[in-house]
């Protein structure tokens, strides 16, 4: 790619950012936008001042909510949307401080040392290589000061993470402070719970149980049932009751506007009256499920176990309870919102099987990633395209064509593709059998990123330069390491027009929601449905951005050294993102779960890959570049991160898997000086009654964690 093709990416991705942000400020001025521009707020009923009245000022751009986007502190983030909502801002953060000082280091010092270098070739054959490593000689002691940024890199990174995992730490001990009225924390999961002999129960196992080893801190316990006809006929249920309050309120609106004959009117209340008859009927059968004896026939072996205290729960949730550890399984309780019922019901000793059967299914997924792939990577290398497949060089015949298919098609082709990861790891994992949605999507999270690692950037990189060497490295095969060198490098500008696509065009439409908005068009002119009695409320996606940022951050970092070039469009990527998901936390997407910043270690780690894999390319290039003291040299880097890993893995790491004993004991400490402890300890009591047991409303849509069951707890 030349940069004639890297200019018309930037200026196709620029543009069109520039058009769909612009789009997105006139559309959230119109009042009649406000369930998809407002969703969160107005689901909560706050006041949303619109101008109403039909002036300029609501048909020309703004960048308001830029300034205001700006002005949010954290705190606000925090008490929006909680830690995680905190841990994706504090993400792109991290790459603006980290690459907006690699771009110093970069354009300052390494730019010119590479351009200012001859190694024999013309800098017109291939311009971008001028600015990157290969354009270093081989041998030339420029390459210490490569490996020298190298080191600054490499250990102002490991800092950030340092100083992040700390602060991010104290915010979690603080937030578990702030949540002491969570049920979650009295309540322990307990699966895999023997039979009873003589009463063919559960359920009196488990009294018995935690009665006999934990008899001062267990209070009572809500066994589970097999709920699957129920769900069933709640479903049905629901609808039909749905159907009956749209027909009403059409038959109400008909004959206020005397739209109705007499006939019209006595077959509208006919329907309704059939409807009603079933929804009746319906409700009968539910109960009679609902029964305690129908109910004890459909016992499962899960249970949530409620405790007086905070320590008592901990204590139980991570002992070994039975000295057959297949028995008695014991785990923190999920939030009673961010519990998925049906995966409850799968047998704990089946789970290994369900994710040995997602493996196989990602691992296909993967393989078949690989065409599209390999195929965007032959429109990148269009030149090399037009020597083995001669009919492409009609694209010669339009003026301007050429640059565009080769600087913007190949990243935009791509990052279509991409676009429909996410969601398909997401249903993958939920196959595997979690039993809360946080667990599920932190899973679909790392499918993710180990996706975009393995397809995005290693088989970019080895399908471009197999398209770009394969010629030469036949007829000369000596030269192929020099080669390859050249070739990783000058991947680098297809990893730009990639960052731009993803990132200017990406964010835009993130904020402008295309698709809502034409769903919401055609839902209002066929259904003629009110658009501001339904927000289109989601959750914040941190299974689809963690992994697509974290990606960009590899990218930013491997290529930190080799191509300087790439880091100011970084820059302008982590700020974009900055703004887009703040104004997206405040204004759009709801908060479902809180895992108190459980994402963050995953979110470690994959950073920490970044640099190890910059490490190990310097190593590979320096080795190319016939300077094999430098890549010694770095091994005495690579193994300082490894040990750094380490520490974090056992100073920072266990606090957020566990519930420290320490901080259980001061919260419950806290709540007994407030007097707090048994409102906070009667709250956990009934929240997890299970969607079969709860009261039939199917008018207004339940709360899950508030609902009084029909069952009381033992």
């Amino acid at each position: 790619m030349d940069a004639q093709s890297l200019l018309a990416s930037a200026a196709i991705n620029i543009g069109l950012a520039l058009v769909l942000v612009c789009l997105f400020s006139i559309m959230k001025k119109q009042p009649s936008n406000a369930s998809i521009y407002y969703a969160r707020r107005v689901s909560l009923r706050h006041h949303i001042p619109f101008d109403h009245s039909f002036t300029f000022h609501r048909f020309t751009p703004s960048v308001s909510w830029i300034s205001r986007a700006l002005r949010f502190t954290e705190d606000e983030i925090l008490e929006i949307s909680g830690l995680d909502g905190l841990i994706l801002i504090r993400l792109f953060k991290f790459g603006i401080n980290f690459f907006s000082i690699c771009s110093l280091v970069g354009l300052v010092i390494l730019l010119p040392l590479n351009y200012t270098a001859d190694n024999g070739l013309s800098k017109s054959s291939h311009s971008m290589d001028s600015f990157t490593i290969s354009n270093i000689d081989s041998g030339s002691n420029r390459l210490w000061v490569h490996f020298s940024c190298l080191w600054f890199i490499s250990c102002y990174g490991l800092y950030l993470l340092h100083k992040e995992y700390n602060e991010i730490l104290k915010k979690r001990i603080q937030q578990l402070c702030n949540n002491r009225h969570r049920p979650d924390q009295f309540t322990v999961l307990v699966r895999e719970i023997p039979l009873c002999e003589e009463h063919k129960a559960h359920g009196c196992c488990v009294e018995h149980f935690f009665s006999k080893h934990h008899p001062y801190a267990y209070r009572s316990y809500q066994i589970l049932y097999d709920g699957k006809d129920l769900d069933e006929l709640l479903k049905e249920a629901k609808h039909i009751a749905s159907k009956i309050e749209d027909l009403t309120h059409h038959s109400l609106t008909k004959k206020h506007n005397r739209e109705y004959s007499l006939s019209d009117a006595f077959q509208q209340d006919g329907k309704i009256t059939r409807y009603g008859e079933r929804l009746e009927e319906l409700c009968h059968k539910i109960r009679h499920i609902q029964c305690k004896k129908m109910l004890e026939e459909k016992e499962l072996p899960v249970a949530f176990v409620t405790f007086r205290n905070r320590w008592g729960a901990t204590l139980a949730a991570q002992s070994q309870q039975h000295s057959n550890p297949l028995i008695w399984i014991t785990e923190m309780a999920p939030e009673p919102r961010d519990v998925l019922w049906r995966n409850l019901s799968i047998p704990y000793r089946h789970l290994p099987l369900y994710k040995i059967g997602v493996f196989v299914a990602a691992s296909l997924l993967t393989l078949f990633f690989a065409i599209p792939v390999t195929a965007v990577q032959g429109i990148a290398k269009y030149e090399r395209l037009k020597t083995w497949f001669p009919p492409a060089m009609a694209v010669n015949l339009i003026p301007c064509l050429g640059p565009v298919i080769t600087g913007y098609l190949p990243s935009a082709i791509l990052s279509g593709f991409i676009y429909v990861i996410p969601f398909a790891m997401l249903g993958m994992a939920k196959l595997e059998g979690y039993v809360s949605r946080s667990k599920k999507e932190i899973k679909a999270c790392n499918m993710v990123f180990y996706f975009l690692l393995g397809n995005v950037f290693f088989l970019t990189l080895l399908s471009g330069s197999l398209l770009d060497q394969i010629g030469k490295s036949v007829t000369h095969p000596r030269d192929f390491p020099s080669r390859l060198a050249s070739a990783v490098s000058a991947q680098a500008d297809f990893f730009m027009t990639y960052i731009l696509t993803n990132g200017l065009a990406g964010f835009s439409l993130e904020i402008l929601q295309p698709g809502l908005l034409i769903w919401d068009t055609i839902k209002s002119y066929t259904c003629g449905c009110a658009k501001d009695k339904n927000p289109y409320l989601y959750s914040l996606p941190y299974y689809r951005v963690i992994p697509l940022v974290s990606l960009s951050i590899l990218i930013g970092m491997v290529y930190a050294v080799v191509a300087p070039l790439l880091l100011p469009f970084l820059i302008g990527y982590f700020f974009l993102g900055y703004i887009v998901f703040i104004h997206q936390i405040e204004d759009v997407y709801e908060t479902i779960y809180e895992t108190c910043g459980q994402y963050w270690p995953y979110i470690h780690h994959y950073i920490f890959l970044a640099i190890i894999l910059t490490q190990i390319t310097m190593i590979g290039l320096f080795g190319l570049k016939s300077k094999p003291s430098a890549s010694f040299a770095t091994i005495p880097l690579v193994l300082f991160t490894l040990m750094f890993n380490e520490y974090c893995k056992i100073r920072f790491f266990p606090a957020f898997c566990h519930y420290s004993v320490e901080d259980a004991m001061r919260n419950d400490e806290l709540d007994e000086k407030s007097g707090l402890m048994e409102a906070n300890h009667r709250n956990a009591l009934n929240a997890y009654s299970p969607p079969c047991l709860r009261p039939l409303n199917f008018i207004e849509e339940e709360d899950s964690s508030s609902t009084q069951p029909l069952i009381s707890l033992t």
